[in-house]
């Protein structure tokens, strides 16, 4: 078991959030953004209410659609039909942002002709500008009418920032003799750090499951995939992980622990675990991914604590851009983790497709050879592997290197 879950393999399928029956999706420019080619708007609706469950920032400056959305899972239950979602601009840290996300909801219930409590909210962008309403209002219309369930990729589109490429993972897996499907979206590049939830991301499944199962394995997925990863130290406002349940492949709902939730389980971690990776290697101007894998723990808290601490380390992450085998920087981050452990104890070892190469035994450096390490280096997905040599739990956590492009990215992200 890695982070507390049993890892399978699950058969992939294409359609994102569009894999499970009964969802449609589309995404188009309406001018927030001014180039034309990029999708600004994107709605995603069941043909069913959902049981729905969400996890949102811990940044104490919440975005206005988190506020909406939050009070109309409340006022149904916790049942949704669907989300309207824009980019561009946060809608965050103004005085009539609340009124403009209840307008979004309103004139997405309106063109599908549902309640508007029944349709939640979530934006990305600028924080502190005006969202104005009047582009968005001119093409829900256009958005919901041109709902299909080919259409994910157009929904994934609208939600991209800094991102460079599309973020979608969708599954097969069985539940109650079942076949059941999963599929997630989500983007992220910059202001990502393990504080709760991370970006945007929206996940819908067909199986049957209640409200409150839902948010249990909602609730304990992300604390070992999101709050996982990091890119840059910084948490975002508007950070949003929503899951959608239609119940439409027919099983018998999940209303409480064993078999059946446990296969749900995995197979959510398994989409939500490849989105935390694809949004790790997507880290603004990254060119490596870096995976920390902590074993030998005494226990998941303190394997997460420790793989946390060496993929937020900006020193460490510069070493990885420089492809410098500098593992005293590894071992640094271990030894300023907040958990209890002995560092004497510990082993690291770097691994691409370069090779392994051991860098620490006993918590002192080894011989390596500076050529083995730099081809292992030279890859774009770096995995560290510590040994605590305390216990037998494992945890993992995903970060990038930190480059050159992410400055100039961020120095004039708003002009």
């Amino acid at each position: 078991m890695i982070n507390g879950i049993e890892e399978k393999e699950f058969q992939r399928v294409e359609g994102g959030v569009c894999a499970a029956a009964g969802f449609q999706a589309n995404g188009l420019n309406c001018g927030l953004n001014k180039n034309k080619e990029k999708n600004d708007l994107g709605l995603v609706v069941s043909d069913v209410l959902c049981s729905a469950a969400a996890v949102y920032t811990t940044n104490k400056v919440k975005g206005a659609p988190i506020l909406v959305t939050k009070k109309h899972l409340a006022a149904t239950g916790g049942k949704t039909r669907g989300f309207i979602v824009n980019s561009k601009n946060a809608n965050t840290c103004n005085a009539d942002g609340e009124e403009k996300a209840e307008r979004m909801c309103e004139l997405a219930a309106k063109a599908l002709g549902v309640n508007p409590e029944e349709i939640v909210v979530a934006s990305t962008g600028v924080i502190g500008e005006i969202l104005p309403i009047e582009p968005i209002a001119a093409h829900v219309e256009e958005l919901a009418a041109g709902l299909s369930p080919q259409g994910h990729a157009k929904a994934a589109n609208a939600i991209m920032t800094t991102d460079t490429v599309m973020k979608e993972v969708a599954v097969e897996f069985t539940v109650g003799g079942k076949v059941c499907r999963m599929g997630g979206m989500a983007k992220g590049s910059g202001m990502i750090h393990p504080n709760m939830a991370t970006t945007l991301n929206f996940i819908t499944t067909d199986a049957a499951v209640s409200s409150e199962m839902l948010q249990k394995a909602l609730r304990d997925v992300v604390k070992v995939t999101y709050n996982c990863l990091s890119v840059d130290g910084d948490t975002s406002t508007n950070d949003t992980v929503l899951l959608m349940a239609s119940g439409l492949a027919g099983n018998d709902e999940i209303a409480a622990e064993g078999e059946d939730y446990d296969n749900f389980k995995s197979a959510l971690y398994f989409v939500m675990m490849h989105m935390t990776r694809m949004l790790a290697k997507d880290g603004e101007g990254a060119t490596k991914l870096i995976e920390c894998t902590c074993g030998g723990a005494p226990d998941l808290e303190t394997a997460i604590i420790v793989a946390k601490s060496v993929i937020r380390s900006p020193l460490l992450k510069c070493a990885v851009f420089g492809e410098d085998a500098n593992w005293g920087r590894i071992l640094c981050a271990i030894g300023y983790a907040e958990a209890d452990f002995d560092i004497d104890k510990v082993d690291v070892d770097i691994s691409s497709t370069g090779g392994c190469v051991a860098v620490c035994r006993n918590g002192a450096g080894v011989a390596f050879s500076e050529e083995e390490a730099k081809a292992v280096l030279s890859a774009d997905e770096i995995g560290i592997a510590i040994d605590l040599h305390q216990g037998d739990v494992s945890a993992k956590a995903w970060g990038c290197d930190l480059t050159y492009d992410y400055v100039k990215i961020n120095g004039d992200y708003r002009t």
